[in-house]
């Protein structure tokens, strides 16, 4: 899909920046963390509010990480966030992935966390990212696979979420299962040193089941992916609240389980 046609699905209402902001480079970059240096110059693409981006710089302190999105409003959020951590080596522009604003070989690593899955054209975003990437540096890509989430109980309407999700994604451009893909969109970007993982979420005491079903509940009713989902043809309303209702059918279980698969790549620039 050319990159006019790909829309951010989830948008930025308060459910989707639930989840966001809970996201750390603990829980979310494990795999990249044992190759930073403490002078590290570190491009973080499509940083949202930025958390996992402020917890980059305080691991390269002699260094220097910038954020970049599209979202000037969201980038707004992240400085304010990063000036409440005292952090003075870290800055957040706005910009497109696709044509990175940054000359050649600017940046010893570039991170890209959950971003290929909703552009047009991945393999591109790839390209820009090693082109941006010093000789020798890493970029580096984390993003889940929707096709392999897998939950307990078996409730019929979260299924009926998978299916509507994967259609609304990728009416808008995107590919929903890009983690099975990462190391294919790699390689057609011209890296050969790749190291191809796998990393996991899971959901499964009574805190985190209410938290995770209850911030999909509202996605789905409230954020721009059920604007979409109604607006595209996908769904009517009241399937939206069979959905929902579903989520938190999920979530009072106290058998709930749900396991979220990402791939992960870092590649050798």
């Amino acid at each position: 899909m050319p990159r006019e046609s790909a829309v951010y699905t989830h948008g930025h209402h308060e459910s989707v920046l639930r989840s966001h902001t809970w996201r750390t480079a603990a829980n979310s970059a494990a795999y990249l963390l044992g190759s930073l240096g403490p002078g590290d110059t570190v491009l973080d693409i499509g940083c949202g509010p930025g958390t996992i981006t402020a917890d980059l710089a305080a691991l390269v302190p002699e260094g220097r990480v910038t954020g970049l999105d599209r979202a000037p409003g969201i980038l707004e959020q992240a400085r304010e966030d990063a000036a409440g951590r005292g952090l003075r080596n870290l800055g957040f522009e706005a910009g497109d992935v696709h044509e990175l604003p940054y000359p050649d070989g600017s940046f010893d690593v570039v991170h890209a966390h959950q971003v290929l899955q909703h552009v047009g054209d991945p393999v591109r975003v790839l390209s820009e990212m090693r082109r941006v990437c010093r000789p020798g540096g890493l970029v580096a890509a984390r993003d889940s696979d929707y096709a392999a989430m897998t939950w307990y109980p078996q409730v019929p309407a979260l299924d009926d979420w998978l299916a509507l999700y994967r259609q609304v994604a990728r009416a808008n451009g995107g590919e929903p299962d890009a983690g099975r893909r990462l190391k294919s969109w790699a390689r057609a970007a011209g890296f050969t040193d790749i190291t191809a993982t796998t990393g996991s979420w899971c959901f499964a005491t009574a805190e985190e089941r209410a938290w995770w079903s209850g911030l999909w509940a509202d996605r789905t009713l409230n954020s721009p992916y059920g604007q979409q989902a109604v607006e595209g043809g996908h769904a009517d309303p009241g399937r939206l609240r069979e959905i929902a209702e579903g989520w938190r059918t999920w979530g009072a279980s106290p058998d709930g389980w749900f396991a979220v698969l990402h791939g992960e790549v870092l590649c050798r620039a």
